[in-house]
């Protein structure tokens, strides 16, 4: 419940990427798009539902009122919402559930959506800073869905267009009530928001899977790779990088801090410190760690001129060292917590960044703390465990290379 003019709706579902058949990859992100193509709201409701929408029918109930509609796909999960003027949060949410439970998958449609696809892989291919992820998470992942590329393939996508029920069995077998959160930020009172999900999700298990979802597979222990490709761009792209903790894990926080001491988004972290204030080398370099359900892996990423790859390399090398052999002080360390405290608070201030976070939290966890009732437990993190967390993490087994040249 917030106090605001503008209310967000949301359907997460806990279905993503490595769910795919291998032959179908690219299956979750094009029923994403196509959802959008056409649904039908409510059928069992006879006051509102039976009503079948088109593609731009859709598209004017949310942006007719100045609203925004939006949707993702990820190795794990998929994510429809909207942001409306508070008064329209009812329509928008059934609208939300039309799209999700019912959609209709007019051929015409999705045929032109292929083309789209087709297009957005191109634009990827255009961006090395962008298809090296996926290259990188290709390398460690390797023979398991989660080394997949979201968007899929030309050819796996030309096999999902040429029949339609492959996009109607994603939808019965994945887009069911118990892999759902529906989630929504507004100035709403709860037990109006509770009256709406139980009216738009009356008939959801009306559907019948016609089969049961897959297990999902561990990926093999990440070891220690080197790949080198030639991508004829004009700066050296690197990647670098291993296996790390998945979600819930209990040190996840802390290597949430050390990752934002290590390289976070922030211009006095050591990587950007070194490569990029003192030397010059490098435009942008950053570091993440992205926890998944039943693994995880950190990465550093820099673009730099051909000739100055090594030594950007070494000095990468060198700042990881420096967390596993040198421990920081208390003062150090209170310093990074400070400042990592003042980058939640003001990303907070973000309403879609927090909105999405919490109906991710509830997908995992079942519970969507604050960033204030997070961050005491990230506090607690001390010069000891950082050091501990680097050495275990950062190791030199557990470190892969991934070059465009």
């Amino acid at each position: 419940m917030i106090e605001s003019p503008v209310a967000y709706v949301g359907i997460m579902i806990g279905a993503g990427t490595r769910d795919e058949e291998v032959s179908l990859n690219g299956l979750a992100h094009y029923v994403e798009h196509c959802v959008f193509k056409g649904c039908v709201i409510h059928p069992s409701d006879p006051t509102h539902g039976g009503t079948k929408l088109s593609a731009r029918e859709i598209i004017h109930r949310i942006e007719g009122i100045g609203g925004e509609i939006n949707a993702y796909t990820t190795k794990e999960e998929t994510a429809f919402y909207a942001a409306v003027p508070v008064g329209h949060y009812a329509t928008t949410a059934r609208l939300l559930a039309g799209m999700v439970l019912h959609p209709t998958f007019p051929k015409k449609e999705t045929d032109v959506e292929i083309g789209v696809i087709y297009d957005e892989i191109e634009s990827y291919n255009d961006s090395p800073s962008e298809l090296i992820y996926d290259d990188f998470e290709g390398l460690l992942f390797e023979g398991n869905e989660l080394a997949l590329p979201v968007l899929g393939t030309k050819k796996s996508l030309r096999k999902i267009g040429s029949k339609p029920q492959y996009a109607t069995d994603w939808v019965k077998n994945h887009f069911r009530p118990e892999r759902m959160v529906f989630f929504s930020q507004g100035k709403i009172p709860f037990h109006r928001v509770c009256r709406i999900a139980e009216q738009i999700f009356a008939d959801s298990e009306t559907g019948t899977a016609t089969t049961m979802p897959s297990v999902r597979k561990l990926p093999h222990t990440i070891g220690s790779k080197t790949a080198e490709y030639r991508r004829h761009t004009h700066q050296a792209h690197i990647m670098i990088g291993g296996g790390a903790y998945p979600l819930g894990h209990e040190k996840q926080l802390g290597l949430y801090l050390t990752n934002n001491i290590l390289g976070g988004g922030s211009l006095n972290s050591r990587l950007n410190m070194s490569l990029r204030e003192k030397r010059g080398l490098v435009y942008t370099i950053e570091s993440q760690y992205t926890p998944l359900s039943d693994t995880g892996y950190w990465n550093i990423y820099l673009a730099t001129e051909t000739q100055n790859m090594d030594q950007c390399i070494e000095l990468v090398q060198q700042e990881l060292k420096r967390l596993k052999d040198e421990r920081m002080s208390s003062l150090q360390v209170e310093r990074a917590l400070r400042q990592l405290h003042g980058q939640m608070a003001i990303s907070a201030e973000n309403r879609e960044n927090e909105f999405l976070s919490m109906g991710k939290q509830m997908l995992y966890y079942g519970i969507a703390p604050t960033w204030e009732e997070v961050f005491p437990k990230i506090a607690c993190t001390n010069a000891r465990q950082i050091q501990d967390i680097a050495n275990e993490v950062y190791s030199e087994v557990n470190r892969n290379t991934l070059l465009y040249i």
